[in-house]
C-alpha cells in the first residue's frame, strides 16, 4: 500500500494540467499513488492525462462523464484512494519536489497534527510572482483564522485518511469553499489539530479560471455560512449583523470605534469556546487573545494606528492585569 495517495480534481485543465501532473511525478518522496479524477472535461484534458498514466504506474485514472463540481470528484479520488495520507492537489498549481517528503516525514512525526499545510508562491497564469504566504505555523491560530482569511493553501494540504472518514470527506454542496467547509467539520466534529510548514513547497496560480478569482460578493458571503454552523454548535448566536462583522474583516479594512469593539468581542468569544469544546489548546489562550487584538488594531482608523504603534516602541507592550 502507498503511504500517500495524491488526489487531483481536473475539469478543462489542458492548459497547466502536465505542468502539475510532471511535478508530483518528479518528487522525492517515491511511496504515493497519483490519483487524477476528470470531472467531465470538454477539452484535451483527458488525452493529456492518459497519457502519463501509460508512462507512470503510480498513476490511476479517473474519468467522470459530467461535471459534478471540485468536492464530488476529490470525493471519488478520495474513495479511491489506498494512502494513509491525502495530499490535495489542483491542475493548475505546481507541488515543489520535495513536498511530499516534507509532509509525510512531518505527519509521521507529529501523530496528533491531522492537517498539515505549507507556504507557497502566489503567481499568475504566466508563473509571475504575485505574493509569498506567511501563514501561522500553530493550530490555535489556524482556527481562529478560518475567520479571517489566509489559513492554509488548499492545492499544498496533506490530511490524515482516517480523519477523512470520520468526517464524511467534502460537503458537495458547498461549490465555492468545500475547503473551509471541511476545515471547519475537520475541527468541530474530529477535533482535529492543523499545523504549516515554515517551507514554500507550492506554487499557487491565479488565473480567469480560478474559483476564489471569480467569486461574487454572494459566493464570498456562501463562504461564511459553515463558519456559523460551527459557531452554532458552540452554542454562540451569529446574527447577520455578526457574519457580515467576519466577512468585512480584512487587513486595514477601516471600521467605526463601535463595530470594532464589536468584532474584538466575537472573536474573544470565539476564542473562549473553542478552548472550552478542547478545539484548541487551553495553553494558547494568551496567543489567541494576543492576535484578535491585533488583528482587530488593523481596524482602527489610520491616526490611532500610528499612536498606538508610537506607544508600543516608546513604552513597550502594555502588560495585561
Amino acid at each position: 500500500m502507498p503511504v500517500v495517495s495524491v488526489v487531483m480534481p481536473v475539469f478543462n485543465g489542458e492548459k497547466y494540467v502536465a505542468e502539475a501532473v510532471e511535478s508530483i511525478l518528479t518528487q522525492t518522496f517515491t511511496d504515493f499513488e497519483f490519483i487524477i479524477v476528470d470531472d467531465g472535461s470538454r477539452d484535451q484534458s483527458a488525452e493529456i492525462i492518459r497519457d502519463y498514466e501509460r508512462q507512470d504506474d503510480r498513476i490511476c485514472f479517473l474519468q467522470l462523464e459530467e461535471n459534478g463540481g471540485h468536492a464530488a470528484a476529490r470525493n471519488r479520488g478520495i474513495a479511491a484512494a489506498r494512502g494513509d495520507y491525502i495530499a490535495t492537489m489542483d491542475c493548475d498549481d505546481i507541488s515543489l519536489p520535495k513536498r511530499l517528503e516534507k509532509q509525510a516525514a512531518f505527519m509521521d512525526r507529529c501523530p496528533r497534527i491531522g492537517l498539515l499545510g505549507a507556504q507557497a508562491r502566489y503567481v499568475d497564469k504566466d508563473k509571475k510572482l504575485l505574493t509569498v504566504t506567511d501563514l501561522p505555523r500553530r493550530h490555535a491560530l489556524i482556527s481562529i483564522r478560518l475567520f479571517f482569511s489566509a489559513y492554509l493553501v488548499h492545492s499544498a494540504t496533506m490530511i490524515r485518511r482516517s480523519l477523512l472518514d470520520v468526517v464524511g470527506g467534502y460537503d458537495e454542496n458547498y461549490y465555492n469553499a468545500p475547503d473551509l467547509e471541511l476545515y471547519t467539520r475537520l475541527l468541530s466534529v474530529a477535533k482535529a489539530r492543523f499545523a504549516n510548514l515554515p517551507e514554500i513547497l507550492s506554487v499557487y496560480r491565479v488565473h480567469e479560471q480560478s474559483i476564489r478569482h471569480n467569486l461574487d460578493s454572494a459566493g464570498r458571503l456562501r463562504q461564511v455560512m459553515p463558519l456559523r454552523r460551527m459557531l452554532e454548535q458552540l452554542g454562540i448566536k451569529t446574527p447577520a449583523a455578526t457574519l457580515k462583522r467576519f466577512s468585512d474583516t480584512r487587513p486595514y479594512n477601516v471600521r467605526s470605534w463601535t463595530e470594532r469593539r464589536l468584532a474584538k468581542r466575537d472573536y474573544r468569544r470565539i476564542a473562549a469556546a473553542f478552548i472550552a469544546n478542547d478545539w484548541v489548546d487551553a495553553e494558547d489562550e494568551q496567543l489567541l487573545i494576543d492576535y484578535i487584538d491585533r488583528k482587530c488594531g488593523h481596524l482602527s482608523p489610520r491616526l490611532w494606528q500610528m499612536f498606538c504603534h508610537w506607544r508600543r516602541h516608546r513604552f513597550g507592550p502594555r502588560k495585561r492585569t
